[in-house]
């Protein structure tokens, strides 16, 4: 089924289920991946390049009007910890919107602290994959709102995505859409869904894959990877239920602004988000 995201569609059934899919403005998030201290981006999460201060970003894109923020710790789960608690106590202080933190958070006292830092929410991936028991926890602890779930989607073979974790650098053997559904019944309160294939490479979404997880979600869907222009994120939103979109390397080295995004989006007729 073919779901248009334009304004007057207001829910989409699979099955038994329904998800509202336009009740709300579409979001846009800037996604910001971080090693240290620094902003970097690469392609199909590879070849990964410094950029600049991710504060000075979040600045940036927060008076462009972006929606929402994603911090990722990139090597976190490598070094079984996640350093960026300083990074948002830091930029909280002119930026109110929210604030997802991800990379290395594996206990309920990783998710308090990065909360007592002044993140909104966080998101799971290595962690939740190898100890799925993680995600209820944390809504358990915190509220379903508070738990993302990452996925990095790495298409394997025609209408299959394989699951990797650490920054997608192993591969899991797991079906996406197998375990998409299985966090959410732990209680994920979002997916953040990453094609390795397009990272980086802004021409275009995996629309295919974005449509599979939308089709089968009951929470919210933040499709990233692949990110390059307007029409891009016009197409997405009318072959899929996507309910935010994520941009990475198209803001970082400003070929698009959130603003002239936003703009663009409103004058198809697509219902965004307006700050005060």
């Amino acid at each position: 089924m073919e779901v248009g995201r334009a304004v007057g569609i207001t829910q989409h059934a699979v099955g038994s289920k329904l998800k509202v899919v336009a009740s709300r403005p579409i979001r846009l998030v800037a996604r910001l991946d971080i090693k240290g201290t620094n902003l970097i981006k690469g392609v199909h999460l590879e070849g990964l390049r410094v950029i600049g201060s991710p504060n000075e970003r979040a600045r940036k894109y927060y008076a462009q009007g972006v929606d929402e923020l994603l911090y990722i710790d990139n090597v976190a789960s490598l070094y079984d910890r996640n350093n960026l608690g300083e990074l948002v106590t830091d930029v909280i202080q002119d930026v109110f919107i929210p604030i997802t933190v991800a990379g290395g958070i594996r206990t309920v006292g990783d998710v308090r602290s990065l909360l007592r830092a002044g993140a909104d929410k966080v998101a799971v991936n290595t962690a939740a994959i190898r100890a799925p028991s993680l995600i209820r926890e944390i809504a358990e602890s915190f509220g379903s709102q508070c738990v993302v779930v990452s996925i990095e989607a790495k298409n394997t073979a025609p209408g299959f995505w394989e699951a990797l974790v650490e920054g997608g650098r192993e591969k899991t053997g797991r079906d996406v859409l197998e375990w998409a559904e299985e966090a959410i019944s732990l209680g994920a309160g979002e997916i953040l869904l990453t094609s390795v294939d397009k990272d980086g490479t802004e021409k275009g979404f995996d629309q295919e894959l974005v449509r599979a997880v939308g089709a089968l979600s009951t929470v919210p869907v933040i499709a990233s990877g692949g990110m390059g222009s307007v029409g891009h994120a016009s197409d997405l939103l009318l072959h899929s239920t996507a309910d935010a979109i994520a941009m990475g390397s198209v803001a970082h080295y400003d070929r698009l602004s959130f603003r002239a995004v936003r703009n663009g989006l409103a004058e198809q007729g697509f219902e965004v988000r307006t700050r005060a």
